[in-house]
């Protein structure tokens, strides 16, 4: 998800790739390299050495940025931990790789670039006379090869000297929140130079790192754990011996937040009420706050809140905006440890959280390991062997365990624990209240993205959270009465489509049952039947502030004749090609649900798509109410005629059909797509294209197509995504197709067959991954799914294909077919073959 479309050259990130931004080969050289005074935290870390979160945290534009960061938490964790570079808004992120200066180690709730952070928190270290409340003031300079990072612990050298005031253009007041404040409004293409292309308006000095402050983050999925070693070089009298010190920024400006003191407990704990996402959708929790607890290792010798630059000391309580508090340590003080819990639900569920994910007495090195085994448990059942010979800086093993890491943070768990084991509670922003469940809450749903792999890949690597995330969609159609869009805390609106109805097909086709049918019948039969209030009265348009829930936006006109008109909404072409595909997972419901009849009257008319086919210009076009053509260049969404003509994901051969020529015909457009320079895998229309040349028999064109957009889109530096990872869709697109096959409809159970990237994969599948999230059954153990394609480093094309010793001829693989195989075998050949050409899919 883009909020504008940029075109990106990648030669030019190429370039930029090269001459700046970090590589995993400094990382991994950095794991092993370590002085003798510096703890080692990276004893037994198996694949994550091949883990490299910096991958998607550089780009020159917020298009062409990964919109990561080189966060710690734990797989699907509420809470990211990460280095601040720079304040984020919605089209910046807290960190950048081509920032010299960080500003604090953040509790990030953002997840993702064109989305608003919320409820946050900020630890930064001292070590000056006078403490330097704001951002531009707090910032310490670093050295790149003094940063390490990894999915347990990120590590940082920072300069305790630094002096002057730095990067105030990359701040939230710098931007006036950025392009869309509050989230509403147009964003543009470029943020060049810093926030919004404004250029840096203060002095920038740095000593030479004779007193060091040398950082280690790990994290929970609620806690943040600190530690700050206060390093001085040089030899010092009594006089000259200064108090290290940690500020916690609670709020930023135009927010009023709340900060308490505690010396006895040696604690800081507060609240944060910004939601950046302010004018975004219906729904208004006025009463939400992210909570905090930081608890300390060292006691306090003085103490300080502080509201912008006014520093009151002594004082152990203050609100208001900008503001923030800070605690002295002894002199003496060479190791300070920082704790800090994060809750939706209070300050005590904060402190609980701490107590029960970090308790008084565990160390640091407890928290790594826990984060490093929960990344391990995910990670470590998969074995790749028989790679490409290339430098550090393109192994495919790094894009590919990097692109999973990435697809299993979201969405977010935002449930938090209890003293009853089995019982979670959680804040509600729909209901603006809080609950308690024996079943997690999860939010960050960017479903016009995710939906299309990302969901997918967690019915394979995460089968037990697959049920849970869909009782949570069918939660929040009880609190709303419709399934969400683009749920950020509660929704956006943002984007199109009722794409939940594709997630919740793909579960059930994936044999994912435990939530109701019935239920999710009635929740997409309303996105099919029941369009939105005031539908006729407003255009729908790209972040329209204050609208209702826009569910389909357009569906009156769609269900008087086909299409939604250009004239009347606003993205009227990709809508009606959305919606055609939405009847189609809607039927898969309805059929899973009995409802037979109304599954047949849906499938009919997910072939409305035909509605908007332009014979004479072999294109899809928006029509206006009274029929004719609209300009070809209107009614897209984060597209163009060329990418939308494909977009009939559940119904290829019925598009091959609309083509002069059929088959031949669509081949030859696919062609010019490619070859005319319009196909842009930086944004998910794009991402199924290339295996449609499978789907109408030509398979091996499509080994040549997949092979060069991995190439030319992926790579294991910080510019490793050539556009916005968007919750794990992009990495999920690099996961499935190295492994031969993708999820070309993601409503059903298929997988199209591409070209495998590895001479072999061993995959152990969880339990539960051939029973649908569920044990206690038959066939619910771990399976072992062996992927063979020897030669495959340089032999593109499939010759042939089998499943424990059964030939498949065509190129596709069903679900169940592949989480109950022990062996999928490609056999491999340097010169294209006929295998997959002929009959009908």
């Amino acid at each position: 998800m883009h909020s504008v479309i940029g075109v990106l050259m990648m030669g030019l990130i190429a370039r930029l790739a090269l001459a700046y931004p970090s590589s995993a080969g400094k990382s991994e050289k950095k794991l092993h390299s370590r002085g003798s005074n510096t703890p080692d935290y990276h004893a037994n870390i198996g694949v994550l050495r091949y883990v490299n979160p910096k991958v998607g945290t550089y780009g020159i534009s917020p298009n062409d940025n990964g919109g990561m960061i080189p966060s710690v938490s734990v797989p699907f964790g509420m809470t990211r931990w990460t280095p601040q570079s720079r304040e984020n808004f919605i089209s910046q992120v807290p960190y950048h790789d081509a920032d010299n200066f960080i500003h604090g180690f953040q509790a990030t709730h953002q997840p993702a670039i064109w989305m608003g952070e919320l409820g946050q928190v900020v630890l930064t270290p001292g070590w000056t006379p006078v403490v330097k409340p704001l951002f531009e003031q707090r910032g310490l300079a670093f050295r790149k090869e003094d940063e390490v990072s990894t999915p347990y612990v990120y590590e940082v050298l920072l300069d305790a000297d630094t002096e002057g005031e730095h990067d105030w253009d990359l701040t939230e007041d710098a931007a006036g929140e950025g392009p869309v404040p509050g989230g509403a409004g147009s964003a543009p293409d470029d943020v060049r130079n810093g926030a919004n292309g404004r250029v840096r308006k203060r002095d920038e000095t740095s000593a030479n790192h004779i007193r060091q402050i040398q950082v280690a983050m790990s994290a929970t999925a609620h806690t943040g754990h600190l530690r700050f070693d206060f390093k001085n070089r040089r030899k010092c009298s009594t006089k000259e011996l200064v108090q290290p010190y940690v500020s916690i920024q609670v709020t930023r400006q135009n927010w009023t937040g709340q900060v308490q003191i505690d010396p006895e407990r040696r604690e800081v704990s507060g609240s944060n009420p910004q939601r950046q996402d302010y004018r975004l959708g219906p729904d208004k929790p006025v009463s939400f706050n992210g909570y905090f607890v930081s608890r300390f290792s060292e006691p306090f010798i003085s103490y300080a809140t502080s509201l912008g630059t006014n520093i009151s000391e002594g004082l152990q309580s203050a609100s208001g905006e900008l503001l923030s508090a800070h605690v002295r340590f002894h002199e003496d003080a060479t190791r300070i440890e920082v704790r800090t819990a994060v809750s939706f639900v209070s300050i005590e569920q904060a402190r609980k959280n701490l107590d029960i994910e970090s308790p008084d007495g565990s160390t640091f090195e407890d928290t790594i390991e826990n984060a490093k085994s929960s990344w391990l448990e995910k990670l470590g059942r998969v074995t790749i062997e028989g790679v490409n010979s290339t430098d550090k800086g393109h192994d495919p093993r790094t894009i590919w365990y990097t692109g999973l890491y990435h697809a299993l943070q979201y969405p977010n768990d935002f449930s938090e624990p209890t003293d009853q084991s089995n019982i979670r509670t959680f804040y509600s922003g729909y209901t603006d209240s809080i609950h308690k469940s024996n079943d997690s809450y999860y939010q960050s749903w960017s479903i016009w993205d995710t939906y299309r792999a990302e969901h997918s890949l967690l019915t394979i690597f995460a089968p037990e959270r697959v049920n849970g995330m869909m009782r949570t969609l069918l939660k929040i159609f009880d609190w709303t009465g419709r399934l969400p869009m683009w749920a950020n805390m509660v929704e956006t609106n943002i984007m199109i489509a009722t794409n939940a109805d594709a997630v919740l097909a793909n579960a059930i086709s994936r044999g994912f049952r435990s939530f109701d049918l019935q239920k999710t019948w009635r929740a997409v039969q309303k996105d099919a039947y029941e369009p939105p209030e005031k539908d006729t009265e407003l255009l729908y348009y790209d972040r329209e502030p204050n609208t209702p829930y826009e569910a389909r936006a357009g569906l009156t006109s769609y269900m008087e004749h086909g299409w939604v008109d250009n004239d009347r909404w606003s993205e009227s072409a990709s809508r009606t090609l959305d919606y055609a595909f939405n009847d189609a997972a809607c039927a898969i419901v309805a059929r899973a649900a009995g409802e037979t009849v109304e599954a047949t009257a849906l499938e009919k008319r997910a072939k409305n798509y035909a509605k908007i086919w332009d014979p004479e210009t072999q294109f899809m076009r928006a029509r206006n109410s009274n029929g004719t053509w609209a300009n070809e260049t209107w009614g897209w969404t984060e597209g163009d005629k060329w990418v939308y003509t494909f977009d009939v994901m559940h119904d290829i051969d019925g598009l091959a059909a609309l083509f002069a020529g059929g088959r031949t015909g669509m081949k030859a457009k696919l062609d010019e797509h490619f070859d005319g320079g319009h196909n842009m895998h930086s944004n998910e229309p794009s991402h199924h294209v290339p295996y449609i040349y499978s789907m109408i028999g030509y398979p091996s064109v499509a080994a040549d197509r997949i092979r060069s957009i991995a190439w030319g889109n992926y790579n294991a530096t910080s510019a490793g995504l050539s556009g916005n990872e968007d919750l794990g869709q992009m990495s999920a697109w690099y996961v499935f197709s190295a492994l031969g096959f993708y999820p070309v409809n993601p409503a059903g159970d298929e997988y199209v067959v591409g070209s495998p990237f590895f001479e072999k994969v061993t995959l152990r599948l969880p339990a539960g991954a051939a029973t649908g999230g569920e044990t206690g059954y038959t066939g619910d153990r771990e399976r072992t799914l062996v992927i063979e394609a020897p030669g495959a480093t340089t032999k593109p094309y499939v010759k042939g294909l089998s499943i424990d010793g059964k030939p498949i001829i065509q190129p596709v693989l069903r679900h169940g077919q592949i989480v109950t195989a022990s062996l999928i075998r490609f056999e491999m050949s340097e010169t294209p073959t006929g295998w997959g050409g002929d009959g009908e899919l």
